[in-house]
């Protein structure tokens, strides 16, 4: 009698809370994009073929069989952004100095890089009081410099001075990001990959869908001043944060980078 009842073990417990974390991230990584839609349509399918093969309908499930039977190349090609992204979240939470730790594992390690916090908050102020566009990204952990080298490489020293001259209207550098990194403007007017987000506010231009794009693609760390109202956005991990005042920016660039220079 006792072998009819469902037996339930520590680790059957432990892989439902893997499989409730891995659709978690899953969702997390795909809400707002295309490649929701298309999981979606992937997902019915996948149910209309269980559905059809419990009723032992031969034809139907033959046919649904064959149509997933590739479909672990097609998933790789049809998510191929979002699976970067997960590889990008994975390696830099759990592995951000490249190698692993068991504490690693428990909390994210403290970022590796000093910034000019000052002198970025007080460019970031002034340009906002101005109008002035701008589009700053602060590496961590993540390498950019396949994006470095689309732009003007300046390995210059971090000042609000240099960071104000950059974006100043009709400037050769204005149009496009520069990417500081270890309190150097490591290149300016770099190109980078826009956002899939079809969510966005239609008011948002160019610089902000660039700047939550390479958010999406690495872990930086993307601060944007927008020409049009003079307001302060922060893009980081997917997730973009409007209306940034200048104490929560200072306390922001505190938190990520640990120190004032």
């Amino acid at each position: 009698m006792l072998s009819q009842f469902i037996t339930i073990r520590f680790f059957d417990i432990v892989d439902i809370l893997l499989v409730a974390l891995m659709l978690y991230q899953l969702y997390y990584l795909l809400k707002g994009t295309v490649a929701f839609n298309i999981f979606l349509g992937i997902s019915m399918v996948i149910v209309l073929y269980l559905v059809v093969k419990m009723l032992q309908m031969k034809l139907l499930t033959s046919i649904l069989g064959t149509l997933l039977g590739g479909g672990a190349i097609a998933f790789i090609i049809l998510f191929q952004q979002e699976i970067r992204r997960f590889l990008v979240i994975l390696g830099s939470r759990y592995f951000p100095n490249k190698s692993f730790t068991f504490e690693s594992f428990l909390r994210k390690q403290e970022e590796p890089y000093t910034v000019r916090i000052d002198s970025i908050h007080k460019a970031c102020v002034d340009m906002a009081v101005t109008n002035t566009g701008a589009l700053i990204v602060i590496q961590r952990t993540s390498s950019l410099d396949l994006f470095v080298e689309t732009g003007d490489v300046l390995n210059a020293n971090v000042s609000s001075r240099l960071i104000e001259a950059i974006f100043m209207k009709n400037g050769p550098l204005h149009d496009g990001a520069i990417i500081v990194e270890n309190n150097k403007v490591k290149a300016a007017r770099c190109v980078l990959p826009f956002t899939n987000n079809r969510e966005l506010p239609p008011y948002f231009g160019m610089r902000h869908r660039a700047g939550l794009g390479i958010s999406e693609n690495t872990d930086a760390f993307v601060i944007i001043v927008s020409e049009e109202r003079g307001e302060i956005s922060i893009a980081e991990k997917g997730e973009l944060s409007q209306g940034i005042g200048p104490d929560e920016l200072k306390f922001l660039l505190k938190k990520k980078f640990g120190r004032s220079e």
